[in-house]
């Protein structure tokens, strides 16, 4: 109340609501272990695991010969990296602090940071453990070759925009029916290790299975980062521009319900429940 405010410039002001959304990525980074090295670990420990699954079932189900002539760990890895960014884009965005926590008291503190941070943690802690395994697996096993690599990486940043994209539409609507959301978080979640193409690809399938997985904007994302990390395989049933325009179209409905909720959300809400 006895506070001197000061008028701040445009880029005043941008540059303070970055800083703060820096601070909030360490505290978003930081909050899943004490130790940030080990929360980076865990989840390197996660993606190893992933991959070598998904390998042994390939080996076991003798499904190898299906696959993209060319490394074969690079084919698991491109679908699982993808699988992974996205869902776990999807879990920090829709689990962020929303306009009812208790940080949100605080001056600097706004929903929208709150949900710029919980993401960008989120692509920060995958893309590094990305280029950690692959940077292993250059160096101690063989030789990593992508045809297209920023294309490639610009697929990863599209399933990432993806996962923003659903984590904030469940974000808004977890104030109204928390248990619900839950449950739906998880069944999306656990639908993608199907839905998500990344066991498969799209030109190898028949078209009644195809029209099974064509809404899914990550298998989209998958199938195209396939054609760009290996030169023999050229997607045919798939559009990086399908996957762009259903991010944008979800993040509009989510950017409006936001606004919405906010301006009508309770504290109370959660007592009841």
């Amino acid at each position: 109340m006895f506070q001197q405010r000061t008028q701040q410039s445009s880029l005043s002001g941008f540059l303070s609501f970055c800083e703060v959304v820096f601070h909030s990525v360490v505290r978003s980074v930081r909050s899943k272990h004490n130790n940030a090295l080990i929360a980076l670990a865990l989840n390197i420990m996660q993606a190893v695991m992933f991959v070598g699954a998904f390998y042994v079932m390939f080996a076991v189900l003798g499904l190898r010969g299906s696959a993209i002539r060319g490394d074969f760990l690079l084919y698991v890895m491109s679908g699982i990296f993808l699988f992974m960014v996205h869902t776990k884009t999807v879990s920090a965005v829709a689990g962020a602090e929303g306009p009812s926590s208790p940080m949100m008291q605080h001056a600097p503190m706004n929903t929208m940071v709150a949900i710029l941070s919980a993401a960008i943690g989120a692509l920060y802690v995958q893309v590094l453990s990305l280029l950690l395994i692959l940077f292993v697996y250059h160096v101690a096993f063989t030789p990593v070759e992508i045809e297209q690599p920023i294309a490639a990486f610009g697929m990863v940043l599209l399933a990432w925009i993806c996962g923003v994209a659903v984590g904030l539409i469940f974000l808004v609507l977890k104030p109204w029916a928390p248990s619900m959301v839950s449950i739906l978080t998880m069944i999306y979640q656990r639908a993608n290790m199907i839905a998500s193409g990344k066991m498969f690809l799209a030109n190898t399938l028949p078209s009644f299975m195809l029209a099974m997985f064509d809404w899914n904007p990550l298998f989209h994302c998958i199938d195209q980062s396939r054609g760009f990390v290996f030169i023999n395989y050229n997607p045919h049933f798939s559009s990086w521009q399908y996957a762009g325009w259903v991010a944008l179209v979800l993040m509009v409905i989510g950017l409006m319900g936001e606004f919405y909720t906010r301006h009508r959300v309770s504290i109370s809400w959660s007592a009841r429940r």
